[in-house]
């Protein structure tokens, strides 16, 4: 385990059932890919997350968003939701332009293929920046931000795979606890294409 996680949850159910068997190919996630994660995709997240333009991003909301009540984070999610079917998307356009995003969507783009979505939560599971649109902006109800930053400092909890259909392949998300001199001020969440991860440690095997 990669020494900056002190604490690692997998929550993958392997079921077969439920999934297209007769494509085998789509039947079951990559083998092996918890180590592949392990070896290579956990260390280059915890340096996504110790970023300095991450930690001074969520500790700058964590500050704006300091006194917010539940209702108040109702109708920020409640906006949001609403903004992705409007022309006028003021809320998603400040979040997507901030310099996290921005941070995040480069990130993406150079991981050739490898994560399929990124974003980062405050400490009340609202969005500080992320590499596209997320379907809500709190995830503050869900086990990515309660299995993290629930949790605390140095904690990970991997999810259970799916396979996505729009894009063909499987997918994981991985969550992380964005830390600060100890203390855990927000999470994160790396969507992992294990398909193109397979691919690479083929590629990588067959090289050696």
């Amino acid at each position: 385990m990669h020494p900056s996680f002190a604490h690692l949850t997998v929550a993958a159910a392997l079921v077969l059932g439920g999934q297209n068997a007769a494509l085998a190919v789509d039947a079951s996630p990559p083998g092996g890919w918890q180590q592949a994660l392990e070896d290579a995709v956990l260390p280059a997240i915890g340096e996504v997350l110790r970023e300095p333009i991450v930690e001074y991003t969520v500790l700058a909301q964590n500050v704006r968003h300091a006194y917010l009540e539940q209702a108040d984070i109702d109708e920020l999610d409640a906006n949001w939701r609403a903004e992705r079917e409007q022309d006028e998307q003021p809320l998603i356009s400040a979040t997507l332009a901030n310099p996290t995003s921005s941070y995040l969507t480069r990130v993406q783009a150079h991981s050739l293929g490898l994560y399929t979505e990124i974003f980062i939560m405050d400490d009340k599971g609202l969005n500080v920046g992320q590499s596209n649109i997320s379907s809500d902006f709190w995830q503050g109800d869900e086990a990515k931000f309660q299995e993290t930053f629930g949790v605390g400092t140095g904690t990970v909890f991997i999810d259970e795979p799916e396979f996505r259909d729009d894009i063909g392949v499987w997918v994981v998300q991985v969550n992380a606890t964005v830390d600060l001199d100890g203390a855990a001020i927000g999470a994160a969440t790396f969507e992992v294409n294990l398909t193109e991860l397979s691919r690479r440690r083929a590629a990588l095997a067959a090289e050696g």
